[in-house]
């Protein structure tokens, strides 16, 4: 294999591929330097501004940077969607700076950040700037009461999260009437993460927002940040409400950069290592022995863990410097290891996406991913975390077994030509608009004019449903109807905003001390007696559930074991919103019924997944109310395929799990945000169905993105089947780890004739 000179990756890449074989080592990309693009502002920053960017070394400004601080000051609403270390900040900071300093109208400014580690870390950049007359305070859930009182009185620019203005700012507007009276630009941080039910509540929130400003007689302009994703402007805009203007053009440098994709399953040899663990561990070991400071990601809590226990244990040279980073560490353990990398003392950190937003945790040489992180647009965010400072870097891809993994191994040129994904939201699910409506009428009632905000009918139906469910109470005044809050209490103040249901149960252990929540809907899936239940990467076993009083108690576990839930599913279809053929397929959509119940349990031992045991569970079924898509399979595709009645649920079933397995292909998504149904038979179709629904309830916008892209999720599906090497199934192709049945019955084969009779016109 020939390797691209790169100095100093190129000789590394050059061991690694000796290392690994040609068939371990599939794929080699060189992506070359990019040099630096300024432009001039239309008008001149304040001569003031102008020579404090010159103090702190700012030759001038790239041009994505030049384009969106234009648009800000000429109060357009923009998205930044650039690469990682491309300056976003700058662009919200300058026209804020400006703001705050206005001599006639001085402004004020809020940024929304998804962490409190990114308020932080924005904390310090506008302490950076040393900017007079710009006071910047953080307001989130460990700011005290004194100092979220000083904040309130003092501060220009707030930096807090949604939560605390969906739950601390807005219901208590009054306190901050001159702050929202001077209110100039809103700034959403990382919007790529405001995808699903998260972005659907943030959509509402910002409505609610912009309502209240007007009320003081404020029009902020919307500035949104994010990594590069498919369509920015018009998640942007779907979450504010407003048109927003896209910046795409990066102008800002970046250093020549070396992607390698690894199949663990490739490498041969007497001493193989055919764990993606395993490999990422080695991989890790000889990047720091060669001097190069490294960032890993992991797809789950548990993986870092023993990804990196993994390094040391082969490599005991290596103790003391490598060390596992993720969610459920104390802020300050965070804040010490990422001080350890920048400095040097660590080479290397193995994470979850925690590390993916935007903390700058100093020049990283390398990037090494265990495993597809799900989409296009979160690989090039994790990869861009090397080489920020503009040296080159190198980054491998360690393929594993799902159905995206095998699919881009085998289609490496997509790896790099794919465009971003988008994400979705669904402003219409009634789940998250009803309570928001109630949260909107008590800052203050509702009337006709919030149908800006809202829509007709949108609004009319929730005051009605929330009317009917004596929340509201409807009062006419002259010749206006106003809807008044009518319960006790705050309504946010039991409303969480990374949900879609408006009933939650609680997890907390004997003492009553809180551990997390999980929506009704999923709580006897996921929190049924004798589950395991990981909650910040440490295990739980659920001792009693009460769904009447919505708690679920646990205790800590050993975590030697773990349980999948075995559930009988029953679907009906509520409404048909469209259907259009595909291929000779009936594909539908609309509103469907899901009814579940878990009936038992397997018990299965986490190193070598070997089942420990069965237990059988008497639980009550649960209902979800949501959006999926459809395939009808009419009875002559099923003679065309060869098959026959007793192979008809294997197929069905096999081509589901492939199919949910490929999708986040077409949308920012998760398989675990989607769930599948496949009968032989469904009364409401009239024949037999493939459904796949979004897992949020009301829907998070998944449905609606499968049902446009229907055909290629197909061909894609069946590309898997077709080049997975397996005999019978696995999970790299028609296996699932969450479903109900335990992966019974899967004909592979059969799914694929399926697919092909489909006739498709790319198939034919």
């Amino acid at each position: 294999m020939a390797i691209i000179s790169l100095d100093p990756a190129a000789s590394l890449l050059h061991a690694l591929s000796q290392r690994l074989g040609d068939h371990g080592l599939v794929h080699v990309e060189r992506l070359p330097p990019r040099p630096a693009r300024t432009a001039a502002l239309s008008r001149p920053l304040p001569a003031w501004l102008d020579e404090r960017l010159g103090e702190l070394g700012y030759a001038g400004l790239w041009e994505h940077q030049a384009q969106a601080i234009d648009l800000l000051r000429d109060r357009q609403h923009a998205v930044v969607a650039t690469g990682t270390a491309s300056g976003k900040s700058l662009c919200y900071q300058l026209p804020i700076a400006e703001a705050v300093n206005d001599p006639i109208k001085p402004g004020t400014a809020i940024a929304l950040f998804p962490t409190k580690a990114l308020a932080q870390d924005q904390l310090k950049g506008f302490g950076h700037l040393q900017i007079s007359n710009l006071v910047a305070a953080t307001y989130d859930g460990d700011t005290d009461p004194d100092n979220r009182r000083w904040a309130r009185q003092n501060a220009n620019v707030i930096l807090t999260n949604p939560e605390m203005l969906h739950c601390a700012l807005l219901p208590h507007h009054e306190k901050w009437a001159t702050f929202l009276m001077r209110l100039r630009y809103v700034v959403i941080d990382e919007l790529h993460v405001l995808r699903g039910v998260f972005g659907t509540h943030v959509g509402h929130l910002l409505r609610r927002l912009r309502r209240l400003c007007e009320h003081y007689g404020s029009s902020p302009t919307f500035v949104f940040s994010s990594a590069t994703i498919g369509e920015p402007g018009r998640l942007a805009r779907d979450i504010c409400g407003m048109p927003v203007t896209e910046v795409t053009a990066d102008g800002s440098p970046r250093g020549e950069r070396l992607v390698a994709l690894v199949d663990p399953l490739g490498i041969d040899g007497p001493r193989a290592a055919r764990s993606a663990n395993q490999v990422t561990a080695g991989l890790i070991a000889d990047l720091v022995r060669g001097g190069h400071r490294t960032l890993a990601f992991c797809r789950s809590r548990a993986g870092t863990e023993v990804v990196a226990a993994e390094v040391v244990r082969r490599h005991p040279d290596l103790v003391g410097r490598v060390r596992p980073y993720r969610g459920g560490y104390l802020a300050a353990e965070r804040r010490e290891i990422e001080s350890q990398l920048f400095s040097g003392q660590l080479g290397a950190v193995v994470a979850t996406s925690a590390l993916e937003l935007g903390i700058d945790v100093g020049g990283l040489d390398a990037c090494v991913l265990n495993g597809f992180p799900g989409t296009i647009a979160s690989m090039w965010q994790q990869m861009g975390r090397a080489g920020r400072e503009g040296q080159p870097s190198l980054s491998v891809l360690v393929a594993g077994e799902d159905q995206l993994d095998r699919y881009f191994l085998a289609h490496p040129d997509e790896v790099f030509s794919r465009s971003p994904e988008p994400a979705v939201v669904n402003l219409a699910n009634p789940f998250v608009l009803d309570p928001h409506l109630a949260c909107a009428a008590y800052e203050t009632p509702l009337g006709h004019r919030d149908e800006r905000w809202w829509g007709s009918d949108h609004l009319d139906d929730g005051v009605h449903r929330l009317v009917l469910d004596d929340k509201l109470r409807l009062r006419a005044r002259a010749d206006r109807i106003r809807a008044f809050w009518a319960a006790r209490g705050h309504p946010s103040s039991n409303m969480g905003l990374r949900s879609g249901s408006m009933s939650e149960v609680r997890i907390a252990f004997g003492d009553g001390t809180m551990v997390g929540t999980v929506d009704r809907a999923r709580a006897c899936e996921l929190v049924h007696p004798g589950a395991i239940y990981l909650h910040q990467g440490r295990p739980h076993k659920v001792v009693d559930l009460d769904l009447r009083d919505g708690t679920a108690v646990v205790e800590p576990n050993d975590g030697r074991e773990y349980t999948l839930a075995r559930t009988d599913v029953q679907l009906r279809v509520l409404s048909v919103d469209d259907t259009r053929p595909l291929g000779d397929l009936e594909l539908g959509i609309g509103a469907i019924e899901v009814t579940s119940r878990v009936t038992g349990y397997q018990r299965r031992d986490v190193l070598n997944g070997q089942i420990l045991g069965h237990e059988d569970l008497d639980l009550p079924p649960s209902q979800l109310i949501t959006r999926g898509y459809w395939w009808v399979i009419p009875p002559h595709v099923l003679r065309r395929a060869r098959i026959d009645d007793a192979s008809v649920p294997g197929a069905l079933h096999a081509a589901e799990h492939a199919a949910i397995g490929i999708l986040p292909l077409f949308t920012i998504c998760d398989r675990w945000d989607v769930g599948g149904v496949s009968t032989p038979w469904l009364e409401d179709t009239d024949g037999p169905t493939i459904v796949i629904y979004d897992g949020h309830p009301g829907g998070a916008g998944i449905a609606e993105m499968g049902f446009q892209f229907a055909d290629r999720q197909l061909q894609a599906t069946l590309d898997v089947l077709d080049r997975c090497g397996c005999r019978d199934g696995c999970p790299s192709c028609v296996q699932s780890p969450k479903c109900g049945n335990w992966n019974e019955p899967l004909d592979k084969h059969a799914a694929k004739r399926l697919i092909r009779a489909a006739a498709l016109p790319d198939l034919i």
